[in-house]
């Protein structure tokens, strides 16, 4: 069995075995993209510092009861916080009573001596997610945590963590990790064929962790293609089309998000958290928002309404999709063929990008990176879409109607 579970990261896991050796900071933040294998890679050091084998350079052994416990996903010295509840946060919870899975519980539990070993390991899931008061919370135990304590937070973006959590990390960087790479992974895991391994290669855009997710979902590859291909066909269309196929989309972009989210319980990817705060958006209100009850219009029946966390999730699905497309259509409008994430649609993006300006797809992509956003910061998703498919530049076609 590999000791490393991680991808495409020499850099990053040549530190960590170097922590393992020789001991860790007392809190260590990994900073990367989502999906690119932040989890993963704290679970790999985790596993390192919580491995019982003699001999450190050996650690992870992957054989020993630590190891075993670790891949079980039931080692009592391996602490997990994740975003829950509605607008998937991490909360810092009750002062006196503290419920599970918040800030102020985790400080309670680390307090007591480990139960296996000499240590304790917290891993913080999509740490961009605490709110300012779980943050806060947890600048002492970041300083001074108790002894034998390693803290790694997760982030997709460090720019929503406090300068003063920040300043009390080491930090390590990981960036994109090559297609080939990520097709390697998916053979050696036997979850796609060499054909399919490496189109999600490249359809990944350099996230092992995305690959993996649409490996496990077959259907979610024909619904991202039905997205991109609406996109393309969307710059020829007027304004009155545009507005109606925006709402149709958010709709599959929620389908696309649903297939994508279901997580088995041994995974080595990098899901900072997804699959969680989907299920748990599950029991929040819509309409308490001020916003429609349902993605693209009210539902049959009119008797389910979506939440508002739910929704929001869906535009930011959309968005990171519509960003994978604007930017092939980029390419292809500069003549590249072999860089385009998605080669299925090299026709249609080529006769495409012919008919939109070079400067166009720049201004677009600078709009959607704001507007994504204001999404993450509660912007009603139904009129950021609106703003989105109104500014998507126009084709020929679309122009002269």
């Amino acid at each position: 069995m590999e000791r490393w579970a991680t991808r495409g990261q020499p850099t990053a896991l040549a530190a960590v075995s170097a922590m393992v050796a020789g001991g860790p900071p007392q809190a260590l933040l990994l900073v990367g993209p989502a999906s690119v294998g932040k989890t993963t890679l704290a679970g790999d050091l985790a596993a390192g510092l919580l491995c019982l084998a003699d001999d450190p350079s050996t650690r992870p052994c992957r054989a020993c009861r630590g190891c075993r416990l670790i891949a079980g996903g039931n080692h009592p010295d391996l602490h997990r916080l994740v975003p829950d509840g509605p607008g998937g946060q991490i909360r810092i919870g009750d002062a006196r009573h503290p419920e599970p899975g918040t800030v102020r519980a985790l400080i309670g539990e680390i307090a007591l001596l480990p139960v296996e070993g000499g240590r304790r390991v917290v891993v913080v899931e999509a740490a961009h997610r605490l709110n300012d008061d779980a943050q806060n919370a947890l600048l002492k135990t970041l300083e001074e945590p108790p002894a034998g304590v390693t803290v790694i937070l997760c982030a997709d973006d460090e720019e929503h963590l406090l300068d003063t959590v920040r300043s009390r990390c080491a930090r390590l960087r990981l960036g994109p990790v090559a297609g080939r790479a990520i097709e390697q992974l998916l053979l050696e895991q036997g979850s796609a064929d060499p054909a399919r391994a490496a189109r999600l290669g490249r359809l990944a855009g350099g996230r092992p962790g995305l690959a993996e997710s649409y490996a496990r979902a077959p259907d979610a590859e024909p619904i991202r293609d039905e997205i991109a291909r609406t996109l393309v066909d969307l710059l020829t269309a007027d304004r009155a089309r545009r507005l109606t196929v925006g709402r149709e989309l958010l709709g599959r972009a929620r389908d696309l998000d649903a297939a994508l989210s279901p997580a088995p319980a041994a995974s080595t990817t990098d899901r900072a958290g997804r699959a969680r705060r989907s299920r748990s958006t599950a029991t929040d209100t819509a309409g308490g928002d001020g916003e429609p009850d349902a993605v693209g219009g009210a539902p049959p029946g009119g008797s389910t309404k979506v939440a508002p966390a739910e929704r929001r999730r869906a535009a930011q699905v959309l968005c990171g999709t519509w960003r994978e497309v604007a930017l092939d259509l980029a390419v292809a409008g500069l003549g590249g063929r072999r860089e385009l994430r998605d080669p299925g649609l090299l026709e249609e993006l080529l006769a495409a990008a012919s008919a939109i300006p070079p400067t166009a797809m720049a201004r677009f992509l600078g709009r959607l990176d704001r507007v994504a956003e204001l999404v993450e910061g509660n912007a009603n998703p139904e009129l950021a879409i609106d703003v989105l498919v109104l500014a998507w530049p126009y084709g020929v076609t679309g122009a002269a109607a």
